[in-house]
C-alpha cells in the first residue's frame, strides 16, 4: 500500500486564552480528495496553517513524505511540496497576473554570462496555466481589474504552477460560478489522477459529495471523525459538525408584501454614471427579505454600491420611510441608515490593523462624530460599552475585544461587521453574499438574525449566488440579467429553474419565442 503524503499526530496549539486544537489526528494518500469538515472556529484554517508553516503547533507531530518533523517554516512546507490557497484572497492588485503566479520564485535565464528574469518563458508558463484552469485574460493583466471570481482563479493558478505534491484549498469556490466550479473540478481530477493529495476545506456540503474521496470533521477544536465521503449523508455530516439539526426555512409568516405593507426603501429609475446598472426600480416592505439574483457581475452587487453611494449615479431615487435621500457618498448613506455588508469582507469589510472592540465600534461613533467626522470620533469607554454588547448579542467567539480582528474564523469576522452595522442603528442593511465561506451553523445564525430585524422593522436586503440560499430565506426574489432587472417571483412561485431562466434569458426574448 502507497504510504501517506502527509500524517499529523496529536496537534495541538494554543494562543493566548483559547486553546484552539486539542490532540487532532489527520492523514493525506496520494491522489485523493480529503476534505475537511467544521464550524468557524472549529479549527480547520489553525491545523492548515500548521501545516504550511504560519504556524507553530504547541505539540504533535507532522510527518510529510515519511520524514518527521516538530514544526514547519512556510519555505520549509513549500521545499517538501506543499501549497495553500487561503480563503481569503492573497494575489497582489497591483502586480499582473504573471508576477502573481511568479511572485518570490521569477524564472531566470544566464545571458552573456549574466542571470537575468526570463520574461519569455514566464509569459508562456503564464498562458498554458490560464488556459489549463479555464481563466480568459491576458498575462499581463493586472489583477486589480479582475473580478473576484477571477482572483479566486489566479490564486489556483499560483499553487499549481508551484506543482506541489500536496494543495490545501481553503473554500476554493466561494466566489466561483458555476461553470467556474465546474472548471475547477476539472482540475481537481487532473490533479488526482497524477497522485497528488487534495486538501479540501469547504461549506457547501453537495461539492463534498461530488469532489471528496474522505471527510473529516472537527468540532470546537477536536477530531470527531474520519470517513469515506460515499458512507455518510450530507445530514450526517451537518450533525456531527453541528450537534443538531438545522432549520431550513426562514420566511416570514405572512405574505403581504405585493404592496399591502408599509415601504421601507424605493428605489426609482436608479442608472449608474458607468452604465453598469440601468433604470432599476424596487421596493422593499417592512417584514420582508428581499433577495437579488443573477451572474456574476449582472448587476446586483453593482446596484448595492450605487444604492450607498459607493459609486457616482447619473440619475435616479433612493426614499427610506417615503424620504427621499441624498446619498452623496457612503457617510451620507450611513447617516442615512443604510448599511451594506460587502461581499469581499477582507478587502472592504473591516480594519485590519484594528482590534474587535474598534471595529465593532468604528460605525457608530463615525455616525456620532461631528463636522463629517472630523470631530468626536474616538472614545474608549464608549467603543468598549458597544463593542461588549455587539459581542453579546452576536455571540462572537474572541480571547478578549483587545484582539485583532484577523486572528477570528471567517463566521466570526462576519459577526464583528454585522455587529458593526446593528450599533450604529441602521435601519436597511444590504447583505452581499453574507455566507461566503461560513459554516452551516452560522448561516443559520445569520439567517435568524436577518428574520429578527425584519420583525423589529428594519429593511433586509439578500444579494446571493446560491440559489438554494434565497429559496430557503427569501420572501420575494428579483432576478438581473445584463444591467436589469428580468424577473420578480414571490417565494410561491420561485424555483431554481425559473431563476436561471430569468438570469441568462432576456425578457425580450423570452417574449418573443412564447
Amino acid at each position: 500500500m502507497e504510504s501517506n503524503l502527509v500524517e499529523m499526530h496529536h496537534i495541538e496549539k494554543k494562543f493566548p486564552g483559547v486553546t484552539a486544537l486539542r490532540d487532532v489526528n489527520f492523514t493525506l494518500r496520494p491522489g485523493e480528495v480529503h476534505v475537511l469538515l467544521g464550524e468557524n472556529g472549529a479549527g480547520k484554517s489553525t491545523l492548515m496553517k500548521i501545516l504550511s508553516g504560519a504556524y507553530e503547533p504547541t505539540a504533535g507531530e507532522i510527518v510529510v513524505n515519511g520524514e518527521r518533523f516538530e514544526r514547519l517554516s512556510p519555505k520549509l512546507s513549500q521545499q517538501l511540496g506543499i501549497s495553500i490557497i487561503y480563503q481569503e484572497l492573497s494575489v497582489v492588485n497591483e502586480l499582473s497576473v504573471q508576477e502573481n503566479i511568479f511572485l518570490g520564485r521569477l524564472l531566470t535565464v544566464r545571458k552573456l554570462g549574466v542571470t537575468v528574469v526570463d520574461k519569455v518563458r514566464m509569459n508562456r508558463e503564464t498562458e498554458r496555466l490560464l488556459g489549463e484552469i479555464g481563466l480568459h485574460c491576458g498575462p499581463q493583466t493586472q489583477v486589480d481589474a479582475l473580478r473576484i471570481s477571477e482572483k479566486q482563479m489566479v490564486e489556483i493558478a499560483k499553487a499549481v504552477a508551484f506543482n506541489s505534491n500536496v494543495i490545501i484549498m481553503d473554500e476554493p469556490t466561494s466566489s466561483l460560478t458555476e461553470e467556474e466550479i465546474e472548471q475547477l473540478f476539472t482540475i481537481i481530477r487532473k490533479l488526482k489522477a497524477a497522485g497528488k493529495g487534495i486538501i479540501y476545506i469547504s461549506h457547501k456540503l453537495k461539492e463534498i459529495k461530488e469532489i471528496g474521496d474522505r471527510v473529516t470533521v472537527l468540532k470546537d477544536g477536536e477530531y470527531v471523525g474520519t470517513h469515506n465521503v460515499s458512507d455518510v449523508t450530507i445530514d450526517h455530516l451537518i450533525t456531527m459538525m453541528v450537534g443538531r439539526e438545522l432549520q431550513n426555512k426562514y420566511q416570514s409568516a405572512t405574505r403581504e408584501h405585493g404592496g399591502q405593507t408599509e415601504v421601507v426603501l424605493e428605489v426609482r429609475n436608479l442608472t449608474r454614471r458607468d452604465g453598469y446598472v440601468r433604470d432599476i426600480s424596487f421596493r422593499l416592505h417592512r417584514g420582508e427579505i428581499l433577495g437579488f439574483s443573477g451572474l456574476v457581475a449582472s448587476g446586483r452587487t453593482e446596484t448595492m454600491e450605487a444604492i450607498y453611494g459607493a459609486v457616482p449615479v447619473s440619475h435616479g431615487e433612493v426614499l427610506l420611510n417615503g424620504r427621499k435621500l441624498r446619498i452623496r457618498n457612503t457617510y451620507d448613506a450611513l447617516n442615512s441608515g443604510i448599511a451594506l455588508v460587502t461581499e469581499n469582507r477582507r478587502e472592504t469589510g473591516f480594519f485590519h490593523n484594528f482590534n474587535i472592540r474598534r471595529n465593532l465600534a468604528i460605525a457608530r461613533q463615525l455616525k456620532d462624530s461631528k463636522q463629517g467626522g472630523l470631530y468626536g470620533l474616538v472614545s474608549p469607554r464608549q467603543e468598549k460599552a458597544i463593542s461588549a454588547e455587539q459581542v453579546r448579542a452576536m455571540q462572537i467567539k474572541c480571547a478578549s475585544l483587545e484582539q485583532s480582528i484577523t486572528e477570528l474564523s471567517g463566521g466570526n469576522q462576519q459577526k464583528v461587521i454585522l455587529g458593526k452595522w446593528l450599533a450604529a442603528g441602521s435601519q436597511v442593511i444590504i447583505f452581499d453574499e453574507p455566507t461566503k465561506g461560513i459554516d452551516v451553523g452560522t448561516k443559520s445564525e445569520i439567517y435568524k438574525l436577518m428574520r429578527r430585524l425584519c420583525e423589529q422593522g428594519v429593511g433586509v436586503i439578500l444579494v446571493s449566488s446560491e440559489m438554494p440560499e434565497l429559496l430557503s430565506v427569501c420572501d420575494r426574489i428579483l432576478v438581473y440579467f445584463e444591467g436589469r432587472i428580468n424577473g420578480e417571483y414571490a417565494i410561491e412561485d420561485a424555483t431554481e429553474e425559473k431563476l436561471v431562466y430569468s438570469a441568462t434569458v432576456a425578457k425580450e426574448d423570452a417574449q418573443a419565442t412564447a
